[in-house]
């Protein structure tokens, strides 16, 4: 039976429905599910393209690993990538010195890739292979327009929510 989810931009009261790609992912899907409501505040991808992300604390007991990894998302999916700390507290990601997310060991991005052409590569890390985990059903569309906005208008005081549906 498949498993949905939703993904909402919280302040612009958007909210597309997702379904867990079980079968391609299980490890990914299952740790995110179990983990389920997820919510941090939203940031639009510099290097990806079109893309929207939230970084949480590390959840799962155990990491998935990799898995239906890809380094040319397509619209629609969501990503789960795993960083450490010093992985993100780079000038690049607009940290100086001593700033940055240092209190975490372990930091998960949870991604939303709206349009084509996205490419993971990073200045300072080379290729980021995410793991696929989920894909779009419902929403896409409206999705697609708020996520511009938070590129166009700006993400402050914007949120990003992944939760559990009841859709079966």
């Amino acid at each position: 039976m498949a498993r949905y989810i939703t993904v909402t931009l919280e302040s612009r009261g958007v909210t597309c429905l997702a379904r867990l790609l079980d079968d391609e992912a299980p490890r990914t899907a299952a740790v995110v599910w179990d983990a389920l409501p997820l919510s941090s505040a939203v940031f639009h991808g510099k290097y990806a393209r079109n893309e929207i992300y939230n970084l949480v604390p590390a959840f799962a007991p155990v990491e998935p690993g990799k898995e239906n990894t890809t380094i040319t998302p397509i619209p629609g999916d969501l990503c789960y990538f795993e960083f450490d700390a010093n992985d993100l507290a780079t000038p690049s990601h607009g940290y100086t010195r001593g700033e940055g997310p240092q209190e975490l060991k372990k930091i998960i991005d949870l991604a939303v890739f709206y349009g084509r052409n996205n490419l993971l590569i990073n200045g300072d890390q080379g290729w980021v292979p995410g793991n696929v985990f989920g894909t779009i059903v419902e929403g896409l569309d409206e999705m697609a327009v708020a996520c511009q906005d938070v590129w166009m208008g700006g993400a402050r005081g914007e949120v990003l929510t992944f939760a559990r549906s009841d859709r079966t």
